[in-house]
């Protein structure tokens, strides 16, 4: 099979890690007898700098000719780029917003796993930890804060700002049946995460979450507000499976999770639409403070490309085959600098670059 992957390698250290990706879907093209087929897509800071825009009409375009999308990381050091000079809607990020809703991803997917081999990176003690976890958090990514109404205005000589959250039946139900049918191929457990006792718009979330719940006996589902979420995170991370959560409580609640894991730069993360479609991206920043130096971790976007080998290709052996990869190597102790181990470890752990850790990756699938 033929696919055409759309590529948008970013800034900072997204070219580096998007070409250790790239390399690892071609050997397991090489190896079970795929052709993808790559095209660049400009975004965010690389985008302005040629085009003036974080994101082109061409652009959309080439992503929506495209079977799947496949992303490095965009942006920059907030303080010192001239990127966050521009009017917000010109900076690099709003690309991403652009491109999210002009490809309708309205269901993002983030895996927080802990590896057996990096316990000793994860914050959490040993009696918290135990034999690990496993945890998809299931984030709606076209509506709520993000995407309402903004302004900001004098009112009787005070500057005021307004944001507006905003949802609607139709994006609750369509988000909580995604959630569900991840849950049925799962544990078959879902937390649906809102603030009912003060917003109307969680109060109506977790009224369709009920509703939906009904299609799915299977399923055992139980709602809980964002704030005891955030703390059973770190009190028992064990007790989840898929966690159902609106947009801005699901950027909050992942970027937690991820760092229960030991590190962000392990985590991938997918964006789909109503097809088979999707965005897959790694779920950390450009980190232009390192880019450059060939240092930067590269399996949260090789994971994310084994994502999109299951969910947009159907390819499922293929990306069992990388994930599998990626746990060996680890197990082969070979460790980027994100999670080198702080103490001594019993075993022998190597330090590798980002290129190195793709070759590596890339031996295990052969």
């Amino acid at each position: 099979m033929e696919y055409k992957v759309g590529v948008i390698s970013g800034d900072g250290i997204g070219p580096e890690i998007v070409t250790e990706a790239k390399k690892v879907l071609d050997q397991i093209g090489k190896t079970y007898g795929h052709v993808f087929r790559y095209e660049e897509i400009l975004m965010g800071g690389c985008s302005i700098d040629a085009t003036g825009e974080p994101l082109t009409d061409a652009a959309i375009a080439s992503a929506k000719a495209s079977d799947a999308v496949l992303m490095g990381s965009i942006g920059g050091n907030t303080s010192t780029s001239p990127w966050y000079q521009l009017p917000p809607e010109k900076r690099p990020e709003a690309g991403l917003l652009k491109l999210r809703k002009a490809l309708n991803l309205f269901a993002n997917l983030r895996p927080a796993y802990l590896y057996e081999e990096l316990k000793a990176a994860c914050p959490l003690r040993d009696d918290i930890i135990g034999d690990g976890f496993d945890m998809m958090i299931m984030r709606e990514l076209t509506g709520g804060l993000y995407f309402g109404a903004r302004k900001t205005e004098e009112v009787d000589g005070v500057l005021t700002a307004t944001d507006t959250l905003t949802y609607n039946e139709n994006e609750i139900r369509r988000i909580a049946k995604r959630g569900f049918d991840i849950a049925m191929k799962r544990r078959k457990k879902v937390t649906s995460v809102d603030k009912a006792n003060v917003l109307d718009s969680s109060r109506l979330w977790r009224k369709i979450v009920e509703e939906v719940a009904q299609d799915y006996p299977e399923v055992t589902y139980e709602h809980m507000l964002v704030d005891n979420c955030a703390m059973q995170l770190v009190k028992d991370p064990k007790q989840f499976d898929v966690i159902l959560t609106e947009n801005m409580f699901g950027d909050i609640l992942s970027d937690e999770a991820s760092m229960v894991t030991g590190s962000i730069g392990m985590l991938s993360s997918a964006s789909l639409n109503d097809t088979k479609f999707g965005l897959y991206e790694p779920s950390g920043g450009s980190a232009p403070d390192i880019a450059g130096k060939g240092i930067a971790n590269p399996i949260a976007t090789i994971l994310s490309a084994a994502m999109m080998l299951r969910y947009s290709f159907d390819l499922d052996r293929e990306a069992d085959v990388v994930e599998q990869a990626v746990k060996q190597v680890l197990q082969d102790g070979y460790r980027t600098i994100d999670i080198m181990p702080q103490e001594k470890p019993q075993e022998k752990v190597t330090q590798v670059g980002t290129a190195q850790m793709g070759d590596l990756i890339c031996e295990r699938i052969r």
